[in-house]
């Protein structure tokens, strides 16, 4: 059974092992949004491929969920003694990844072949793809400061600015990186990830082929919503900004064209049948993914609900 994930951040990258861990039995690939990358000090920062690859190669800082595990911050204790900027927080192993990166995009190798070449060195058997080899950077139009780069809004400003709208600079110039439609054609199952659906799904889904591939196939959301709040992010944050009340219903109302299913949490159950009404099949199961045991849980009700819609599609029952 071929598995396609779309992911972004910490949630994607969860859920993405879960699936992982579903191995040999599936074959997974994870299209990663590379809207947040950016330079800093010089180096590629790629921070949602960067979760995505450190968690399934069980390298991931537990506490945080981004990071490497036990990272140590003597280069940038370094960088605040001379007055340089502090406020993005790389470690010292972190670092590594991020200078080898560099080296190697400079040398003209493409943002997918080097992605492949660290999964080969960690060891990470499922195929994870950048979203695309081209530059798309995530904008955040703000009340406070008009337009700024994703990592300003989410870690310089720590989120606090009011949100009005987003904007994916180069996108209209993107394609999607080699093996993204490929996969996403060849999928059994398509399953957009409980990323946050702004700034780190819709990048994935603005790049041309990607939304027109998916509404083809169709796919199960999970939503990073439960009781109108995020466990991680500020998506809620932001649908209230943007005057959409946050709930489960709202992350399946802003996927609809895309699913056949919805996966929401089950404090999120008096909600169901708004989201049935709107002809998409809801599971309804803990989401939340303290460790190992119920991100492989999760995945596995989700590749179980598949093949109930693929029944129910055969009946013509929804």
């Amino acid at each position: 059974m071929n598995v396609t994930v779309l992911a972004g951040g910490v949630g994607g990258a969860k859920l993405a092992h879960g699936f992982a861990l579903c191995q040999p039995e599936i074959r997974l690939t994870v299209i990663v949004n590379t809207g947040d990358d950016f330079d800093h000090f010089g180096l590629r920062i790629c921070p949602d491929l960067d979760t995505v690859c450190y968690t399934l190669a069980g390298l991931a800082n537990p506490q945080t969920g981004w990071g490497r595990k036990e990272d140590t911050f003597e280069v940038l204790q370094c960088v605040a003694e001379l007055g340089g900027p502090t406020w993005f927080k790389l470690g010292d192993k972190d670092l590594a990844t991020h200078l080898e990166r560099t080296r190697l995009l400079k040398e003209g190798q493409p943002l997918s072949r080097v992605v492949k070449t660290f999964c080969e060195r960690w060891g990470i058997e499922a195929q994870v793809l950048p979203m695309s080899d081209d530059p798309v950077r995530t904008m955040v139009h703000t009340q406070e400061y008009g337009w700024i780069g994703f990592q300003d809004y989410f870690v310089r400003y720590g989120c606090q600015p009011a949100v009005k709208d987003f904007a994916f600079e180069g996108c209209e110039r993107a394609s999607p990186a080699p093996g993204v439609i490929e996969a996403l054609e060849a999928s059994d199952l398509i399953v957009i990830a409980p990323s946050n659906p702004w700034v780190s799904v819709q990048p994935i889904l603005s790049l041309k082929g990607v939304s027109s591939t998916i509404h083809s196939k169709k796919a199960i959301a999970v939503s990073p919503i439960i009781q109108g709040r995020t466990v991680k992010g500020p998506a809620a944050k932001m649908y209230r900004e943007l005057g959409i009340e946050p709930s489960a219903l709202a992350v399946a109302r802003h996927y609809q064209p895309f699913l056949w299913g919805f996966v929401m949490d089950e404090l999120d159950r008096g909600l169901e049948s708004s989201v049935r009404s709107s002809g998409i099949m809801v599971l309804i199961t803990q989401t939340m993914m303290h460790n190992e045991q119920e991100r492989l849980t999760l995945a596995k009700k989700i590749l179980t609900f598949s093949k109930e819609i693929y029944q129910n599609r055969e009946r013509r029952e929804f």
